[in-house]
């Protein structure tokens, strides 16, 4: 009789170690994804800083493409004020494609080509714009790693138990930054 208690007891404090094992990995990697979302954010934060300075410096060279410098305005609004993972992709990446237009845009002016602070500001923002996509891939390993996780069996009893939910992950929804580059000669 206390062999079987003995094992019986072993087998309970095996599943209980189990579960915190579980537990644990699973707080581990939902922290490791919301650090990895707040990297993201700061990224996403030093691009919205940078968009005033360059609408300043733009602004005088550019007095023909208002309507330009009012789509990047409201590109940068929406994307500071989208709530949610899948809000704030499809925000970000309209901000994006404005910028690109305005930087496409200043092709047509060489005053403003040449201009120090225009330069200055254009490679920190696309030293930013390299960061942003970084930190989002290093995001979306994040989530799989963690929705992963959460879904192999046994784990996804004790994550549905214990209302884990799966994350989203931070895409592109724009067609033509999924299509092959032309190269013509």
């Amino acid at each position: 009789m206390e062999t079987i208690t003995i094992v019986v007891l072993v087998v309970v404090v095996l599943i209980v170690l189990w579960l915190i094992g579980v537990y644990n990995s699973l707080v581990k990697l939902r922290n490791r994804v919301k650090e990895a979302w707040s990297d993201i954010d700061v990224q996403l934060k030093r691009r919205y800083d940078l968009i005033p300075n360059l609408m300043e410096t733009v602004k005088g060279y550019m007095k023909h493409e208002s309507e330009t410098l009012t789509k990047v305005t409201e590109a940068r609004a929406a994307a500071m004020s989208a709530k949610g993972i899948e809000a704030k992709g499809k925000a970000e990446n309209m901000l994006s494609g404005t910028l690109k237009s305005l930087f496409a845009l200043s092709e047509n002016y060489p005053d403003l080509k040449a201009s120090q602070n225009f330069l200055q500001l254009q490679d920190e923002i696309s030293d930013t714009e390299n960061k942003i996509q970084a930190s989002r891939r290093f995001y979306n390993g994040q989530v799989r790693d963690f929705n992963t996780k959460i879904e192999i069996f046994p784990n996804n009893l004790v994550a549905g138990t214990l209302k884990f939910k799966a994350w989203e992950f931070f895409e592109i929804e724009r067609e033509e930054e999924k299509e092959n580059v032309k190269v013509k000669f």
